[in-house]
């Protein structure tokens, strides 16, 4: 009998975001510099499962990932069933500093992909002082709606089903079959109208057109990581967004989708390493 048990540990913290007290899930592995990682649109934590069980990635850093209220094993707030669940710019930032502040985590790295990838550009606009560097995946500073996003909600469709067929086109071409579908059943578990929440920010109300160039990247390195199989956030996207951002760090990964964390993992750690060691190289640097 084959036993492999990984050296992951989670749990719950309870705490208020936006004047509501939420109780979030988050799980974490690792010793060194802090990674805070930020899933995307309605799937959770698991993404970064690949990443949390990594020995090169572990040895010098302390991954840690949180499912967002709404996601995975993390609740609505009360009361949520009289709302609507839409996600916002505010509320986002503010989830992820009072999850910082509730876990008392410290300057970490924040690197998130898709919506992380887009609210990370929000982070470097609003607190850049509370990251030692940040890192967007499949980021961009907005998207065009290319789907009917009331297909997301409706009673006579499988809500996950049709999410998960949404996002299925976004996988690159090379994922392995395991990693791929492990991605997409992620999606096929979200809660009703979640992932069409998340998009409310992702798709309009968190564009960042005419104000991304006033990032300082002096104050916060930002580095740029995208798959060449995207039509959400293609390579131009992200290269348009790279060239409004002096200092911006931009490099474009052959092969891979819009979940290159969770899709395919161990392609995705070639080219992540290198960024983690020359943030930790620059960081050492202006210190001396």
């Amino acid at each position: 009998m084959r036993i492999e048990k990984e050296a992951v540990t989670g749990g719950y913290v309870n705490f208020e975001i936006a004047g509501r007290m939420c109780r979030v899930y988050y799980e974490t592995a690792g010793s060194g510099q802090p990674l805070l990682c930020l899933h995307t649109a309605g799937s959770d934590t698991r993404q970064y499962r690949a990443l949390l069980n990594s020995p090169e990635l572990t040895a010098n850093h302390q991954v840690i990932c949180f499912d967002m209220p709404w996601h995975g094993k993390s609740s609505p707030p009360e009361g949520w069933h009289t709302e609507e669940y839409r996600l916002t710019s505010a509320l986002y930032v503010q989830t992820i500093l009072a999850f910082m502040d509730a876990m008392q985590v410290e300057r970490p790295i924040a690197m998130g992909c898709s919506i992380g990838g887009r609210v990370v550009l929000h982070l470097a606009l609003q607190c850049p002082e509370r990251f030692k560097a940040l890192i967007g995946l499949q980021s961009g500073a907005h998207v065009n709606p290319y789907y009917d996003l009331d297909w997301l909600h409706r009673p006579d469709v499988h809500g996950g089903e049709v999410c998960a067929g949404i996002v299925s086109g976004l996988v690159g071409p090379g994922a392995p079959e395991r990693d791929r579908w492990e991605t997409l059943w992620h999606y096929m578990q979200g809660g009703p109208g979640v992932f069409k929440g998340d998009l409310h920010f992702y798709t309009g109300e968190g564009d960042l057109r005419g104000r991304v160039q006033r990032i300082d990247t002096a104050r916060c390195p930002l580095h740029l990581l995208t798959g060449e199989y995207d039509y959400s956030c293609t390579p131009e996207d992200s290269e348009d967004l790279a060239r409004l951002i002096p200092g911006a760090q931009l490099q474009i990964m052959p092969g891979l989708g819009h979940f290159p964390m969770s899709e395919a993992p161990q392609e995705f750690l070639k080219h992540l390493l290198p960024v983690l060691q020359r943030i930790q190289h620059d960081t050492e640097g202006r210190n001396t």
